[in-house]
Protein backbone atom coordinates (compact mmCIF):
# COMPACT_ATOMS: atom_id res chain seq x y z
CA UNK A 1 0.00 0.00 0.00
CA UNK A 2 1.33 3.38 -1.02
CA UNK A 3 0.40 6.79 0.38
CA UNK A 4 -1.03 7.80 -3.02
CA UNK A 5 -2.89 4.68 -4.10
CA UNK A 6 -5.66 5.61 -6.53
CA UNK A 7 -4.36 9.15 -7.12
CA UNK A 8 -3.42 10.61 -10.51
CA UNK A 9 -0.54 13.04 -10.87
CA UNK A 10 0.85 15.27 -13.61
CA UNK A 11 4.53 16.23 -13.46
CA UNK A 12 5.84 18.73 -15.99
CA UNK A 13 9.46 18.62 -17.03
CA UNK A 14 9.56 15.02 -15.81
CA UNK A 15 11.99 13.62 -18.38
CA UNK A 16 15.03 14.08 -16.16
CA UNK A 17 16.41 15.58 -12.97
CA UNK A 18 13.91 16.64 -10.32
CA UNK A 19 10.85 15.96 -12.46
CA UNK A 20 11.93 12.39 -13.10
CA UNK A 21 12.63 11.85 -9.39
CA UNK A 22 9.20 13.25 -8.48
CA UNK A 23 7.45 11.08 -11.07
CA UNK A 24 9.20 7.88 -9.99
CA UNK A 25 8.44 8.42 -6.31
CA UNK A 26 4.82 9.36 -7.00
CA UNK A 27 4.43 6.10 -8.90
CA UNK A 28 6.20 4.17 -6.13
CA UNK A 29 3.61 5.52 -3.68
CA UNK A 30 0.80 4.28 -5.93
CA UNK A 31 -0.09 7.25 -8.13
CA UNK A 32 -0.68 6.97 -11.85
CA UNK A 33 1.52 9.58 -13.52
CA UNK A 34 1.37 11.77 -16.61
CA UNK A 35 5.02 12.32 -17.50
CA UNK A 36 5.27 15.58 -19.42
CA UNK A 37 8.48 16.66 -21.10
CA UNK A 38 9.15 18.55 -24.31
CA UNK A 39 12.57 16.95 -24.42
CA UNK A 40 14.39 20.13 -25.40
CA UNK A 41 17.81 21.40 -24.38
CA UNK A 42 18.16 23.30 -21.13
CA UNK A 43 17.85 26.59 -23.03
CA UNK A 44 14.45 25.51 -24.35
CA UNK A 45 15.48 24.68 -27.89
CA UNK A 46 14.63 21.42 -29.65
CA UNK A 47 12.34 18.53 -28.71
CA UNK A 48 12.77 14.80 -28.12
CA UNK A 49 10.08 12.33 -27.06
CA UNK A 50 12.62 9.86 -25.71
CA UNK A 51 13.02 11.65 -22.37
CA UNK A 52 9.37 11.34 -21.34
CA UNK A 53 9.15 7.86 -22.88
CA UNK A 54 12.14 6.71 -20.86
CA UNK A 55 10.59 7.72 -17.54
CA UNK A 56 7.28 6.11 -18.48
CA UNK A 57 9.17 2.90 -19.24
CA UNK A 58 10.92 3.03 -15.85
CA UNK A 59 7.60 3.43 -14.05
CA UNK A 60 5.96 0.60 -15.96
CA UNK A 61 8.92 -1.72 -15.44
CA UNK A 62 8.54 -1.15 -11.70
CA UNK A 63 4.86 -2.10 -11.90
CA UNK A 64 3.37 1.39 -12.00
CA UNK A 65 1.06 3.23 -14.37
CA UNK A 66 2.22 6.13 -16.52
CA UNK A 67 1.64 7.86 -19.83
CA UNK A 68 3.82 10.35 -21.70
CA UNK A 69 2.95 13.84 -22.90
CA UNK A 70 5.36 15.83 -25.06
CA UNK A 71 3.87 19.33 -25.19
CA UNK A 72 5.33 22.64 -24.05
CA UNK A 73 3.95 24.10 -20.83
CA UNK A 74 3.99 27.52 -22.51
CA UNK A 75 1.38 26.37 -25.06
CA UNK A 76 -2.21 26.69 -23.80
CA UNK A 77 -3.57 23.77 -25.83
CA UNK A 78 -0.71 21.55 -24.68
CA UNK A 79 -1.28 22.52 -21.03
CA UNK A 80 -4.95 21.65 -21.33
CA UNK A 81 -3.99 18.45 -23.13
CA UNK A 82 -1.92 17.32 -20.16
CA UNK A 83 -5.03 17.35 -17.97
CA UNK A 84 -7.12 15.79 -20.72
CA UNK A 85 -4.74 12.84 -21.10
CA UNK A 86 -4.83 12.29 -17.33
CA UNK A 87 -8.62 12.14 -17.50
CA UNK A 88 -8.77 9.98 -20.63
CA UNK A 89 -6.14 7.51 -19.38
CA UNK A 90 -6.79 7.47 -15.63
CA UNK A 91 -10.18 9.13 -15.13
CA UNK A 92 -9.14 12.29 -13.24
CA UNK A 93 -6.29 14.47 -12.01
CA UNK A 94 -5.54 14.88 -8.29
CA UNK A 95 -2.01 16.29 -8.29
CA UNK A 96 -0.01 18.80 -10.33
CA UNK A 97 3.70 19.30 -9.83
CA UNK A 98 4.65 22.22 -12.08
CA UNK A 99 8.36 21.60 -12.51
CA UNK A 100 9.28 22.37 -16.14
CA UNK A 101 11.91 25.02 -16.73
CA UNK A 102 14.77 26.34 -18.82
CA UNK A 103 17.74 28.64 -18.32
CA UNK A 104 19.06 31.59 -20.29
CA UNK A 105 21.50 33.01 -17.75
CA UNK A 106 23.25 36.28 -18.51
CA UNK A 107 24.28 39.36 -16.53
CA UNK A 108 21.63 42.05 -16.86
CA UNK A 109 23.84 44.36 -18.90
CA UNK A 110 24.05 41.59 -21.50
CA UNK A 111 20.41 40.48 -21.23
CA UNK A 112 18.24 40.87 -24.32
CA UNK A 113 14.48 40.76 -24.77
CA UNK A 114 14.43 37.25 -26.22
CA UNK A 115 16.34 35.83 -23.21
CA UNK A 116 13.97 37.59 -20.85
CA UNK A 117 10.76 36.68 -22.64
CA UNK A 118 11.39 32.96 -23.17
CA UNK A 119 12.36 32.32 -19.54
CA UNK A 120 9.27 34.09 -18.21
CA UNK A 121 7.16 32.34 -20.85
CA UNK A 122 8.25 28.84 -19.81
CA UNK A 123 8.46 29.35 -16.05
CA UNK A 124 5.77 31.88 -15.15
CA UNK A 125 3.29 31.53 -18.02
CA UNK A 126 3.90 27.77 -18.15
CA UNK A 127 3.13 27.45 -14.45
CA UNK A 128 0.03 29.58 -14.91
CA UNK A 129 -1.28 27.58 -17.88
CA UNK A 130 -0.78 24.16 -16.33
CA UNK A 131 -2.09 25.31 -12.96
CA UNK A 132 -5.14 26.92 -14.55
CA UNK A 133 -6.00 23.71 -16.42
CA UNK A 134 -5.47 21.56 -13.32
CA UNK A 135 -7.23 23.94 -10.91
CA UNK A 136 -10.31 24.20 -13.15
CA UNK A 137 -10.50 20.41 -13.38
CA UNK A 138 -10.16 20.05 -9.60
CA UNK A 139 -12.94 22.61 -9.07
CA UNK A 140 -15.20 20.76 -11.47
CA UNK A 141 -14.60 17.41 -9.74
CA UNK A 142 -15.16 18.93 -6.32
CA UNK A 143 -12.85 16.51 -4.52
CA UNK A 144 -9.91 18.77 -3.77
CA UNK A 145 -6.39 18.41 -5.06
CA UNK A 146 -2.73 19.20 -4.62
CA UNK A 147 -0.70 21.76 -6.57
CA UNK A 148 3.02 22.24 -6.09
CA UNK A 149 4.78 24.99 -8.01
CA UNK A 150 8.53 25.20 -8.42
CA UNK A 151 10.25 28.43 -7.46
CA UNK A 152 13.94 28.91 -6.63
CA UNK A 153 16.21 30.61 -4.15
CA UNK A 154 17.17 32.80 -7.13
CA UNK A 155 13.66 34.24 -7.02
CA UNK A 156 13.14 34.18 -3.26
CA UNK A 157 16.64 35.28 -2.18
CA UNK A 158 18.52 36.32 -5.34
CA UNK A 159 21.44 35.12 -7.47
CA UNK A 160 23.90 36.87 -9.79
CA UNK A 161 23.23 36.55 -13.52
CA UNK A 162 19.67 35.27 -13.21
CA UNK A 163 17.45 38.35 -13.35
CA UNK A 164 15.11 36.74 -15.89
CA UNK A 165 14.96 33.42 -14.04
CA UNK A 166 14.71 35.12 -10.63
CA UNK A 167 11.88 37.37 -11.78
CA UNK A 168 9.96 34.37 -13.10
CA UNK A 169 10.55 32.33 -9.95
CA UNK A 170 9.57 35.23 -7.68
CA UNK A 171 6.40 35.58 -9.75
CA UNK A 172 5.62 31.90 -9.20
CA UNK A 173 5.98 32.32 -5.44
CA UNK A 174 3.66 35.33 -5.53
CA UNK A 175 1.20 33.31 -7.63
CA UNK A 176 1.18 30.57 -4.98
CA UNK A 177 0.77 33.01 -2.08
CA UNK A 178 -2.45 34.28 -3.64
CA UNK A 179 -3.88 31.09 -5.12
CA UNK A 180 -3.70 29.03 -1.93
CA UNK A 181 -6.18 31.43 -0.33
CA UNK A 182 -8.65 30.69 -3.10
CA UNK A 183 -8.09 26.95 -2.89
CA UNK A 184 -8.85 26.58 0.82
CA UNK A 185 -12.63 26.24 0.57
CA UNK A 186 -12.30 23.72 -2.26
CA UNK A 187 -9.79 21.46 -0.51
CA UNK A 188 -7.05 22.35 -3.00
CA UNK A 189 -3.68 22.93 -1.36
CA UNK A 190 -1.05 25.03 -3.12
CA UNK A 191 2.59 25.08 -2.03
CA UNK A 192 5.83 26.22 -3.61
CA UNK A 193 9.15 24.37 -3.70
CA UNK A 194 12.58 26.00 -3.90
CA UNK A 195 14.88 23.03 -4.47
CA UNK A 196 18.63 22.62 -4.64
CA UNK A 197 19.51 19.57 -6.70
CA UNK A 198 21.99 18.34 -9.24
CA UNK A 199 20.49 18.31 -12.75
CA UNK A 200 21.32 19.47 -16.24
CA UNK A 201 20.02 22.92 -15.25
CA UNK A 202 22.47 23.18 -12.36
CA UNK A 203 25.48 21.14 -13.46
CA UNK A 204 27.56 24.26 -14.17
CA UNK A 205 26.03 26.30 -11.33
CA UNK A 206 26.57 24.02 -8.36
CA UNK A 207 30.27 23.78 -7.46
CA UNK A 208 31.64 20.39 -8.51
CA UNK A 209 32.71 19.61 -4.94
CA UNK A 210 29.09 19.97 -3.76
CA UNK A 211 27.23 18.20 -6.54
CA UNK A 212 27.19 14.78 -4.87
CA UNK A 213 25.49 16.30 -1.82
CA UNK A 214 22.35 17.27 -3.73
CA UNK A 215 20.90 14.33 -5.68
CA UNK A 216 17.39 15.10 -6.98
CA UNK A 217 16.00 11.98 -5.29
CA UNK A 218 16.48 13.61 -1.87
CA UNK A 219 14.12 16.47 -2.74
CA UNK A 220 11.18 14.30 -3.82
CA UNK A 221 10.08 12.73 -0.49
CA UNK A 222 8.94 16.06 0.98
CA UNK A 223 7.28 17.00 -2.32
CA UNK A 224 5.42 13.70 -2.57
CA UNK A 225 4.33 13.92 1.08
CA UNK A 226 2.72 17.28 0.33
CA UNK A 227 0.56 15.41 -2.20
CA UNK A 228 -0.85 13.01 0.40
CA UNK A 229 -3.98 13.11 2.51
CA UNK A 230 -1.80 13.71 5.57
CA UNK A 231 -0.87 17.11 4.10
CA UNK A 232 -4.43 18.31 3.52
CA UNK A 233 -4.02 21.17 6.02
CA UNK A 234 -0.61 22.29 4.69
CA UNK A 235 -0.93 25.07 2.14
CA UNK A 236 0.48 28.46 1.21
CA UNK A 237 4.02 27.55 2.29
CA UNK A 238 7.44 28.01 0.75
CA UNK A 239 9.68 24.95 1.10
CA UNK A 240 13.46 25.01 0.68
CA UNK A 241 14.70 21.46 0.16
CA UNK A 242 18.37 20.64 -0.42
CA UNK A 243 19.76 17.17 0.07
CA UNK A 244 18.05 15.81 3.17
CA UNK A 245 17.52 19.31 4.57
CA UNK A 246 13.94 20.59 4.59
CA UNK A 247 13.32 24.19 5.63
CA UNK A 248 10.29 26.47 5.70
CA UNK A 249 10.92 30.00 4.41
CA UNK A 250 8.79 32.65 6.10
CA UNK A 251 9.04 36.42 5.86
CA UNK A 252 9.80 38.57 8.89
CA UNK A 253 9.40 42.24 9.67
CA UNK A 254 12.27 44.28 11.12
CA UNK A 255 11.10 47.37 13.02
CA UNK A 256 12.96 50.52 11.93
CA UNK A 257 11.03 53.54 13.17
CA UNK A 258 7.52 54.51 14.24
CA UNK A 259 5.81 57.56 15.71
CA UNK A 260 2.37 59.06 16.07
CA UNK A 261 0.89 60.66 12.94
CA UNK A 262 0.08 63.76 15.01
CA UNK A 263 3.80 64.51 14.99
CA UNK A 264 3.76 64.84 11.21
CA UNK A 265 5.86 63.07 8.56
CA UNK A 266 9.49 62.21 9.18
CA UNK A 267 12.08 64.64 7.89
CA UNK A 268 14.18 62.99 5.16
CA UNK A 269 17.45 63.24 7.09
CA UNK A 270 15.72 62.18 10.31
CA UNK A 271 14.28 58.96 8.89
CA UNK A 272 17.61 58.32 7.19
CA UNK A 273 19.34 58.43 10.57
CA UNK A 274 16.83 55.94 11.97
CA UNK A 275 17.35 53.56 9.03
CA UNK A 276 21.15 53.66 9.26
CA UNK A 277 21.08 53.27 13.05
CA UNK A 278 19.13 50.02 12.68
CA UNK A 279 21.25 48.58 9.88
CA UNK A 280 23.41 46.28 12.04
CA UNK A 281 20.32 44.41 13.12
CA UNK A 282 19.03 43.72 9.63
CA UNK A 283 18.85 40.10 8.42
CA UNK A 284 21.17 39.12 5.58
CA UNK A 285 19.92 40.00 2.09
CA UNK A 286 20.65 36.41 1.09
CA UNK A 287 21.18 34.09 4.08
CA UNK A 288 22.71 31.47 1.79
CA UNK A 289 25.54 33.88 0.97
CA UNK A 290 25.98 35.38 4.42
Amino acid sequence: MGMLDGKVALVTGAGGGLGRAHALLLAHEGASVVVNDLGGARDGTGADASMADGVVAEIKEAGGNAVAHYGSVSDKEAAQGMVEIAVSEFGKLDILIANAGILRDKSFKNMDDEMWDIVLDVHLRGTYLTTKAAFDHMLQRGEGGRIIMTSSTSGLLGNFGQTNYGAAKAGIAGFMRCLWLEGVKYGITVNVLAPTAMSRLTEDILPEALQDRFPPETVSPAVVWLCTEDAKEVSGRQWLVAGNSVQLLSWQLTAIADRDLAEGPWEVAEIGEKILASKEGWPAVNPLRG
